[in-house]
């Protein structure tokens, strides 16, 4: 979603976080007061060009009209809101647009000049804008004739923040004064200015128009640039990559797929390039680069899932987890007390049934599991050493938080107690004893007696037996209610995280219980046919648009795949993933955070959310995850080992996975037709193993 409700009437607001209730907007920006989620305007259909803290939001037709969300934006601020292209005073028939890169998209129009007799057209109007409004222009004629055409583009701006276009409190367009080769708009100690090459032969600043008169000669084109600069005075806190360069290929490794199934290829290369996109850089610290969560109302601070994202995008390099553990461990609470260790984060929504959680105790207990498996794909040595004081401190406060009764509350001290943070609380319990065993430092012992009684108390208290073979409660109430709702939460009941020597550590469930999550995670109930519903279809409060009520969030359904192959459920993990790889396709394989849970029916397509994010750093790095559950990759790197466990039902055909990192060195596998898992690259000395 794009922004989460504060905690409802009656609701405990949770104990203090460092941050507000809700959810950050925008580029460093935040919503005005009274901005509410149902306000957001709808960007499903445009085409987002992202390379942060760039963006353009563009409808298909390639115009900028000005209305809802359209425009050019940095940090968090529209600097370009209109630009229209008229030719011979009529503006192009829209053909086509296009995502021609992660950064930047592509339109087609046509325009019949004077003297055109029949129907076809005789002119071609060719458009590419960047995310940082950088725009070429291309007239091609196909006419017999010589052309001599006016054309003029029409400019505006408001400089509005983007809190400010989501709840549609935009101000008036500014007025323009020409500068240059183009035209200049002022405000709110604001400036910006667009200019153009060629220089137009008249500027109208009352207008907002600039224009030229272009001649094609049979079979000749004309071409106009523009490029948006926002003359600014230089704020600090404005642009999380001013003057630092984008960060690329060292951060995120350039992976690809092919085979006997394309979709895999496509899939994959634009969830590399969307990650690329959404890189942000620290302002305080520009060495260290995160993930936004989503755009374009998400990209505010490091996130607790932008650590979930740095995890499952490990096969692409340690670096990015390096440096979102990095940002992540400046918000660590200090001091004596209770909350000592714990990382800060607002409240989010948690669906019909539970009260907002706290992603401050998420990202918690996933920092010694992001740490403890970087290190196991080769997270350098200097990395770890500054990381694992804030690791252990993280593992201080769980052993706190679970000390009284042997389960961790979310979010204050009097619960509820969730099925999802058990997960995650008895990972990180073993996770981290296996990463402080291995580093030479004290307490594994402790953390596994944790783990052990934490265990011991989930499945006598959250297995509700039935009928049908049972299932695990979503959570308990202060008052000793259990819920029994069944959602895409039970996914990380099979997510045990990754011991040394390519081992999965030991789940919350005994075997049989896993078997039946197993199971009840592939029903029709949960299983969309798109992927993972977040709440099935038969329990109360169900709503196929609702975040944790219904919708199909990307990640949970990879996190199902992945840990379905794990577990060898291998039919429940190919419907899933080839009903992501479905959904994918139908959205030009740019995956958004989430869709509607409706159920495929034949000749169907899934349904947008109109509120979510997309490109969204989850979504995209879940995709890279549940893809190469294909191959089933088990690093080791300080164990000088890397094992395949690839699917043997090999559901997607023959499948080649390379430029991949393992131990800081690119690594290659293959899975053939036969399910049989082959490496082709690897890092002198690995050991590999099946």
């Amino acid at each position: 979603m794009a922004l989460s409700p504060a905690p409802a009437p009656g609701r405990p607001p949770g104990p203090p976080t460092g941050h507000p209730p809700g959810r950050p907007t925008g580029t460093g920006a935040s919503p005005p007061r009274g901005a509410r989620p149902a306000e957001l305007p709808s960007v499903h259909g445009s085409l987002l060009c992202v390379a942060l803290p760039a963006l353009a939001v563009c409808a298909e037709h390639g115009q900028l009209t000005g209305e809802g969300p359209e425009g050019v934006y940095a940090a968090g601020r529209r600097l370009l809101s209109r630009c229209v292209l008229r030719v011979a005073g009529r503006e192009p028939v829209a053909l086509q647009g296009r995502m021609a890169a992660a950064d930047r998209a592509a339109f087609l129009g046509v325009v019949r000049v004077p003297g055109d007799t029949g129907p076809d057209p005789g002119l071609t109007v060719e458009r590419t804008r960047s995310a940082d409004g950088t725009e070429r222009i291309t007239l091609r004629s196909a006419a017999p004739r010589p052309l001599r055409l006016p054309v003029e583009i029409a400019l505006g701006t408001d400089l509005a923040d983007l809190g400010a276009v989501a709840s549609g409190r935009c101000g008036p367009e500014l007025a323009a004064s020409v500068h240059g080769t183009g035209l200049r708009w002022t405000g709110d100690g604001r400036s910006v200015a667009v200019s153009a090459d060629p220089p137009p032969t008249d500027s109208l600043a009352a207008a907002g128009v600039l224009r030229w008169e272009a001649e094609l000669a049979p079979g000749g084109a004309f071409t106009l640039q523009l490029r948006v600069r926002d003359d600014s005075p230089a704020r600090p806190s404005a642009s999380p990559g001013a003057g630092a360069g984008r960060p690329g290929g060292h951060v995120l490794a350039d992976a690809q797929a092919e085979g006997d199934d394309p979709r895999p290829g496509e899939l994959l290369r634009a969830a590399v390039e969307d990650l690329r996109a959404l890189l942000q850089r620290d302002p305080a610290h520009p060495a260290d680069v995160h993930l936004a969560a989503g755009v374009p109302w998400r990209c505010g601070p490091v996130t607790a899932e932008a650590l979930w994202a740095a995890r499952m995008a490990l096969p692409l390099g340690t670096r990015l987890a390096a440096t979102t553990l990095r940002a992540l461990g400046r918000t660590q609470l200090s001091g004596a007390g209770a909350e000592s260790g714990r990382l800060r984060g607002p409240l989010r929504d948690a669906g019909p049934h539970l009260p907002p959680r706290c992603t401050g105790i998420e990202a918690t207990l996933a920092f010694p599991v992001v740490l403890a498996e970087a290190r196991r794909w080769g997270l350098p040595a200097a990395d770890l050493e500054e990381l694992l004081p804030v690791a252990e401190r993280c593992l201080g406060w769980l052993r706190r938080a679970a000390g009284g009764n042997g389960l961790v509350p979310d979010p204050g001290p009097a619960g509820p107690w969730r099925t999802e943070t058990q997960a995650h609380a008895h990972r990180a319990a073993l996770l981290g004893a296996d990463l402080l065993d291995d580093c030479g430092r004290p307490g594994g012992d402790a953390l596994r007696e944790t783990a052990r009684t934490l265990r011991e108390r989930f499945r006598r208290e959250f297995w509700l037996d039935d009928r049908a073979g049972g299932r695990p409660a979503v959570g308990r109430t202060p008052d000793g209610r259990s819920l029994p709702h069944l959602g895409g939460w039970a996914a990380h009941l099979l997510d045990t995280g990754l011991l040394g020597g390519g081992r999965y550590a030991r789940g919350l469930l005994d075997r049989t219980e896993t078997e039946q999550v197993a199971r009840l995670v592939g029903t029709p109930a949960l299983d969309s046919g798109w992927g993972l519903r977040g709440l099935g279809v038969k329990e109360a409060g169900y709503n196929p648009f609702g975040h944790r009520a219904g919708a199909v969030r990307v990640h949970e359904t990879a996190v199902a795949v992945a840990g379905l192959a794990a577990v060898g459920h291998e039919k429940e993990a190919t419907a899933l993933l080839r009903g992501l790889m479905d959904a994918s396709e139908a959205f030009a394989h740019r995956l958004p955070e989430m869709y509607a849970g409706e159920q495929r029916t034949a000749g169907g397509r899934p349904v947008p959310h109109p509120a979510a994010c997309r490109p969204a750093g989850v979504a995209a790095a879940g995709a890279v995850h549940a893809l190469l559950a294909l191959a089933g990759i088990r690093p080791d790197a300080p164990g000088r080992s890397v094992s395949t466990h690839p699917l043997r039902s090999a559901p997607l055909g023959a499948i080649r996975f390379s430029g991949l990192v393992v131990a800081g060195e690119p690594f290659a596998v293959r899975v053939g037709r036969l399910g049989l898992g082959m490496v082709e690259e690897a890092a002198e000395g690995l050991q590999l193993g099946v």
